[in-house]
Formats: structure tokens, sequence, C-alpha cells
């Protein structure tokens, strides 16, 4: 049985400023694919390990913001990442807060107006 997400893509209007939010929030460098019709910067994967990744997607047919889907980041600690979503350029919706023995969140929305979450355990 495999883990119900495979993939993400997160829609962006402005991808230098999108890919500057990421890579700053998450302390990672996004790399290129390789695309005829999009623009697209993977997330780091390590096959193996648990969840899934993803792209930042420049794509004529849909616009950033606004969609109905929250894609979640694990860290250690989602405070950490909250505190530096301001300064890349997004705004904390709703801070770290516990979700019982599910661990915490944070809501955020992104250079782009996307909104993610992020969870951690402690």
């Amino acid at each position: 049985m495999n883990n119900p997400v495979g993939w993400f893509e997160i829609y962006v209007d402005d991808m230098a400023r999108a890919k500057a939010f990421y890579e700053a929030v998450f302390n990672v460098t996004l790399t290129k694919l390789e695309s005829p019709d999009l623009e697209m910067w993977a997330f780091p994967m390590d096959r193996p390990a648990y969840g899934a990744s993803g792209a930042l997607v420049k794509s004529p047919c849909v616009s950033a913001g606004g969609n109905s889907t929250l894609v979640y980041f694990h860290s250690a600690d989602c405070a950490i990442e909250a505190a530096k979503v301001a300064d890349a350029g997004g705004t904390v919706q709703k801070a770290k807060f516990s979700i019982g023995p599910y661990g915490f969140i944070a809501l955020v929305k992104d250079s782009e107006g996307n909104m993610i979450g992020l969870h951690s355990m402690q």
C-alpha cells in the first residue's frame, strides 16, 4: 500500500519571488525540471524517505492563490519556519497551535497568496 499523496504542485505567478520564498523559509535549493510548456522547480526529494515531493509551477492555465488544496510541509518545529515567512514575503495566518496527539501546525500564505501548512510533532 502506498501513501495517498505522490506529488504536489504549487502554482505561482512570479517564479523568482516564489522560489526565493520557499528556499528561504525551508532552507532548501529547488532544482529546475525540464518541461517544454511549463516552468517548474522541484523540492528536494529522497525517494526512500517518508512523504511526497513536488514542485512550484508557472502555467498560463492556472493562476496562483485561491485554490482549495492545502499542502503541509513537515518540520522539526513549525514555529521555526513560521518565523521566516514574513521576511520571505509571506504572511502568517495562524501561528503554531496544538492539534492534540497529532502535533502542531501553523498556517501561512506564501509570496503568491497560496495557503500552506507547516506541521511538527513538537
